[in-house]
């Protein structure tokens, strides 16, 4: 029972420093909570804008795809006529 009474008496004369203590920490946590959220704020709005750039690239994209599939196919070319050439025959030599 002594140890008990012991650090009762001892929580009394040092409750102040411990308050203290708790008071740090709590002013600790909540600015480290702000500064987070913060953060993370920036960053989702770095990949909204990431996401709304992809989006915008894709559509894009589609349609370019859908212009090239519905072209009509280019008309085929006339064929060229031959021209037959005799063989060259020398004569007298």
């Amino acid at each position: 029972m002594d140890w008990f009474i012991s650090t009762m008496a001892w929580f009394a004369d040092n409750m102040g420093t411990i308050g203290w203590v708790w008071l740090g920490i709590l002013i600790g946590v909540v600015a480290g909570v702000v500064a987070s959220s913060f953060g993370a704020a920036s960053k989702i709005a770095d990949l909204e804008t990431e996401l709304y750039q992809s989006r915008a690239i894709r559509e894009a994209l589609k349609e370019e795809i859908f212009r090239l599939e519905n072209q009509s196919k280019p008309k085929p070319r006339k064929r060229r006529k031959k021209v037959v050439r005799a063989n060259k025959i020398d004569v007298g030599e």
